[in-house]
């Protein structure tokens, strides 16, 4: 249930950034692209983060058109891929030394069974694991800059999700469902125990999470016909109460992005009903994402698999 807090916060409400340099990581569409077009509208310098570099490139074209002096760069990156991932952090780190807030946006939705280059589960792997790798590689390049954040996407999927600590890969039985709420559980389960660490070190990085509800974005393209179909803009007479979108699937995460208020370990999503659709507000997590030693069990799981460890 919402917390109390204003209604209606819209990308109006986003204060300057001018000065802030901030990576997005899968900007090149949807939810991504509208928060890298808003955050370089209020003076932000947006780095996009994509594998596909063709696409991001078109991507930081039409961000760079958002405002008079928006300023877009791209950096290749594939979550799937833990060389890919140290190679972009070490391209981010070397052009861009101080960094403002890095958005763990990126992510991909009910895939057939499938192996990252490294030999993860495909949703863990990238939506998880390649996110927690290039935080823990960046977060040098915050910890010591002023109201610097990281901010990690989630979803209304992760109350179906269950850590299988026995099973993080899904080797033994495969579910597509169960392997993507899974992953959206691991995505705030680390950023509740990276907002832990941060405190502990009286860094002035802070961590916060958001989720877009039901959002009309490519990560449904692995959805069945009929559901894609039912989330068509067409027929948004009948959907609105249940899909919106992408700008408005944006907001949450802008808000857990620029937010003054945000403290560490908010979390946003829409206000309307079962944080389907509506405007962003602080809104609260399930049980199982709250338990402090899975957390930090799913910690040094996520240390040992991917080699990255944190300064904090």
């Amino acid at each position: 249930m919402a917390q109390g807090v204003s209604q209606k916060w819209t990308a109006q409400d986003v204060p300057d950034q001018g000065g802030r340099t901030v990576v997005i990581t899968g900007a090149n569409s949807g939810i991504g692209l509208e928060a890298a077009r808003v955050m370089a509208a209020h003076g932000a310098r947006v780095v996009l983060a994509g594998r596909d570099r063709a696409r991001t490139a078109r991507a930081a074209e039409q961000v760079s058109q958002a405002a008079t002096g928006a300023q877009a760069e791209t950096a290749e990156l594939d979550l799937a891929s833990l060389e890919s991932v140290r190679a972009a952090a070490a391209d981010i780190r070397a052009r861009f030394p101080r960094l403002d807030l890095l958005i763990n946006n990126a992510g991909i939705m009910f895939t057939p069974y499938g192996l990252t280059k490294d030999g993860f589960e495909l949703q863990f792997g990238t939506n998880h694991l390649g996110h927690f790798a290039l935080t823990g590689l960046l977060l040098p390049a915050l910890l010591d800059v002023p109201g610097s954040r990281v901010v990690t996407v989630s979803s209304n999927g992760h109350r179906a999700g269950r850590m299988n600590f026995d099973d993080l890969m899904h080797a033994r039985h495969y579910s597509k469902y169960t392997a993507y709420g899974q992953s959206k559980l691991a995505n705030l389960m680390f950023t509740y125990e990276l907002q832990r660490r941060l405190s502990a070190a009286n860094a002035q990085t802070i961590a916060t999470a958001a989720h877009p509800g039901t959002a009309r974005t490519q990560l449904a393209r692995h959805m069945s016909p009929l559901a894609s179909a039912s989330m068509s803009a067409r027929f948004a007479a009948l959907n609105s109460w249940w899909v919106q979108d992408a700008p408005m699937g944006a907001l949450p995460t802008l808000r857990a992005a620029t937010d003054p208020a945000a403290t560490g370990g908010a979390y946003y999503g829409p206000d309307g009903l079962l944080q389907l659709t509506g405007y962003p507000v602080l809104v609260r997590s399930n049980g199982r994402s709250q338990n402090a030693e899975a957390q930090r069990r799913l910690w040094a799981e996520s240390e040992k698999l991917t080699q990255v460890t944190y300064p904090v």
